[in-house]
């Protein structure tokens, strides 16, 4: 029996008080971790059905899916603890629970270690904008009222709904069946190195830089990471104006030196591998968002040595 999934991906409604948010591209890939309930519970052949809580943005079939495991920085109220929270842009104080209805402008925060999950789905991708409403989607829910972000669905009722509409043919090869490969779950402890002061040279981050990526401009503070410009691993150190914000994923091919700036002309320099991917390929030779201080050009010139000059 084909299992199927209800997952709610991209806008504000990922944008939970308790984490920094997802990097998803529904028609590729979804994001999600093991603090989210239903973590451990998706496998490989299932049917995975996209939404944004107004309507269906597309349903697939997944056929990968890749684990790994990293640091997390999980904030919560300071009051209950409870991690139900709501980051609100335009009032003061800043933060609503909606657990116990507390006010406050910074919330609490940890870092923890979690399993992250990233479901491969493009080959088989339908689209599903103006399909299904999000009406009808709950109503295909095992409990139609759950408010998780991952909710299974009764395939046969989505099979049947997706049959009657303009995609019948394409809906009709994921009907076809898929093994289904269940990850393994479970927990296990291990000792694990925290950043001490990552929260704090972040905010210092913020306070300076304002909410903008360095490499692609002006974006949310959920999706900006406190990115050290040399190897904190091997200093233990945050140095003043030794880093910048970066969006998530320029951040990891940064640190990978699949993206570096040029000591010489302060422009940004892409692998060639990146080249496939007109997202990242088309930053290649631009300047960067951000003004750079003289510290900033000893960094980043070390950081151009190890990756390109010295390569």
């Amino acid at each position: 029996m084909t299992t199927a999934w209800l997952v709610l991906a991209v806008g504000d409604a990922r944008q939970h008080g308790g984490n920094d948010g997802y990097d998803d591209n529904p028609r590729e890939h979804y994001s999600w971790d093991s603090t989210v309930p239903n973590h451990g519970h998706l496998a490989v052949g299932d049917v995975i059905a996209l939404w944004d809580k107004k309507e269906l943005i597309g349903v697939s079939v997944i056929h990968g899916i890749d684990t790994a495991t990293e640091q997390k920085t999980v904030y919560f109220c300071p009051q209950c603890k409870k991690a139900d929270f709501k980051r609100r842009s335009r009032l003061t104080p800043a933060c609503r629970c909606n657990q116990c209805g507390a006010l406050f402008d910074t919330p609490g925060q940890k870092v923890k270690q979690v399993t992250t999950y990233r479901s491969r789905h493009g080959r088989t991708w339908i689209d599903g904008r103006g399909l299904l409403s999000g009406a009808q989607l709950r109503a295909l829910c095992d409990s139609p009222n759950s408010q998780l972000s991952m909710r299974p669905a009764r395939w046969e009722k989505l099979r049947d709904a997706l049959l009657a509409t303009e995609q019948a043919d394409a809906v009709a090869d994921l009907s076809k069946p898929y093994k289904r490969v269940v990850i393994p779950g479970g927990h296990r402890f291990a000792k694990v190195r925290a950043r001490v002061g990552q929260a704090a040279f972040r905010a210092a981050l913020l306070r300076d830089q304002g909410e903008v990526c360095a490499i692609s401009g002006p974006a949310p503070a959920d999706v900006l990471e406190a990115a050290h410009l040399y190897s904190y691993a091997e200093s233990g150190e945050h140095h003043d104006f030794g880093g910048l914000l970066l969006r998530r994923d320029l951040h990891r091919l940064f640190d990978n030196g699949r993206i570096a700036v040029d000591p010489e002309t302060d422009l940004l320099d892409t692998d060639p591998g990146l080249d496939a991917y007109p997202a990242y390929a088309e930053l290649h030779g631009k300047p960067l968002a951000f003004s750079l201080r003289s510290e900033h050009r000893v960094w980043l010139a070390a950081h151009w040595n190890t990756h390109r000059a010295g390569a």
